[in-house]
């Protein structure tokens, strides 16, 4: 899936907030937000969905600090769940997308994402073919309902401009890889 898609998946966890704690919900969703996106920065390392990418530490680490949150409420306890809980996501959900390989659409690589504690790879299912498979951008698209309609400010000018980052990326996906082997290989 796209990083924007799992970005937004942050931001619609953190929507219930707004209508039982509404003091709280803008930086749950910013944070929920940036930990659907941190995981990929693990590209920078060469060892995409391995390297950030920690599915069963993060969904421990999320219910810790979710318990956490519940008995010292306040921004930093709630924010730092969602980020974790939105970084879990990001990890569990990378599974039901495409594999590593270059070409996605062509389903060659097994490897979905690394389970740290098992030392193996949970192979891709494929329910959202590739990451910026048109089915990815209608996913981005209901989970950015939230960030659209129950946040303001910041939330909502993020998810536009994701939104609008994943428009783009769709249209272009499948001739990403034809201008990386051309000029950046």
């Amino acid at each position: 899936m796209m990083n924007t898609t799992h970005a937004a998946m942050g931001v619609a966890s953190a929507a219930p907030l707004a209508f039982v704690a509404p003091e709280l919900a803008p930086a749950a969703a910013l944070a929920g937000f940036a930990g659907g996106a941190f995981p990929d920065l693990d590209l920078l390392s060469g060892q995409h969905r391995r390297t950030l990418h920690f599915p069963v530490y993060y969904s421990v680490a999320a219910f810790a600090a979710s318990a956490l949150a519940v008995v010292a409420t306040g921004p930093a306890t709630v924010a730092t769940a969602f980020f974790l809980l939105s970084a879990a996501l990001h990890c569990v959900t990378d599974a039901a997308g495409g594999g590593l390989e270059l070409r996605p659409w062509e389903a060659t690589d097994d490897r979905g994402v690394y389970v740290h504690p098992a030392s193996r790879w949970i192979r891709p299912r494929r329910w959202i073919r590739y990451d910026g498979a048109p089915e990815d951008l209608v996913l981005a698209g209901v989970f950015s309902l939230p960030g659209l309609f129950v946040f303001d400010g910041a939330v909502r000018t993020l998810t536009v401009v994701a939104l609008a980052v994943s428009v783009v990326y769709v249209a272009v996906r499948k001739r990403l890889p034809e201008i990386e082997t051309r000029f950046l290989r």
